[in-house]
């Protein structure tokens, strides 16, 4: 006897593809940070820095130039990469093992740390406050984005009631 994919399973193929594609992406970022250290040290540093920006006068009492400063916003940056990864890596094992409620808790715990880190990191903080957008050579910001909303996607389908009698009420 055969039986039919249901609206759960389904669910939670798409969360647990997400999930896992989202852990791999992250996971290879922090790698890269970890292997390759001083080229996105230097992408932090000019955008603390706002040497590349229009540098109104206004502004510029923004920035940061002290490179003990910028190294330390770097290396928090690739701790919060790493843990999120690997909380998304767990998160992705619980869905292959069906272990929905929890794989469910996980994913969201690491795509809210996505959300945080390219949202409220990248987007508002590098890209508003220390006006990454001005610059031409040093803007994250398409990036970010792209990962914000794919992290976003991630997360509402991770939501979605799973079909379960008590997911309907």
């Amino acid at each position: 006897m055969t039986t039919t994919p249901t609206r759960n399973s389904s669910l939670r193929l798409a969360a647990g593809v997400l999930t896992g594609i989202l852990a791999l992406y992250i996971a290879l970022v922090a790698l890269g940070n970890i292997t390759d250290f001083g080229t996105n040290q230097q992408f932090v540093r000019h955008v603390l820095a706002m040497d590349t920006t229009f540098k109104d006068h206004d502004l510029m009492w923004r920035a940061i130039t002290s490179t003990g400063l910028q190294d330390t916003a770097y290396v928090a940056i690739i701790v919060w990469e790493t843990v999120a990864a690997l909380v998304l890596i767990w998160g992705t094992w619980l869905w292959a093992w069906r272990k929905d409620d929890l794989a469910r808790r996980w994913s969201a715990y690491g795509l809210l740390m996505l959300l945080l880190l390219f949202g409220a990191g990248f987007i508002a903080i590098g890209g508003e406050w220390f006006s990454m957008w001005q610059s031409k050579t040093w803007n994250g910001l398409e990036a970010a984005t792209r990962i914000f909303l794919l992290a976003g996607v991630a997360l509402i389908v991770n939501l979605l009631p799973g079909g379960r009698p008590e997911d309907a009420s």
